[in-house]
C-alpha cells in the first residue's frame, strides 16, 4: 500500500514538473507607458503576442527582477520577454 502511494505522489509530481516546462513564453516589443517600482509592475503598449493570443493592447506586466524596473523609463522602447508565472504575465528580461 505505501508503495502504491509512493508511486501515485511520484506520477502527479511528474505531472506538475512537465506542465511548468510547458509554460507560454515570448518576446515582444514595445514602449513603457508607466512604471510602478513599488508595485514590481510596469505598463507596456505592446505588440500583439501571438504566442499568448493577446492583439496589441496597453497593459500591466509584472516582473520577475524588480531591478528591471530600474532600467525602464516612461516613453522608451523595450523588448522583452513575457512568460505566464502563476496566470499572471511577468516580464522575465528586458533586451
Amino acid at each position: 500500500m505505501k508503495k502504491r502511494w509512493l508511486i501515485a505522489t511520484a506520477a502527479v509530481a511528474a505531472v506538475f514538473a512537465a506542465g511548468a516546462a510547458f509554460a507560454q513564453a515570448a518576446t515582444v516589443s514595445g514602449e513603457v507607458r508607466r512604471v510602478d517600482k513599488e508595485g514590481g509592475k510596469v505598463t507596456l503598449k505592446h505588440d500583439g503576442i501571438s504566442e499568448m493570443k493577446l492583439s496589441a493592447m496597453t497593459m500591466v506586466f509584472r516582473v520577475s527582477d524588480p531591478a528591471m524596473l530600474d532600467r525602464m523609463k516612461a516613453g522608451e522602447k523595450v523588448r522583452v520577454d513575457v512568460s505566464k508565472i502563476d496566470g499572471q504575465y511577468t516580464i522575465t528580461a528586458v533586451k
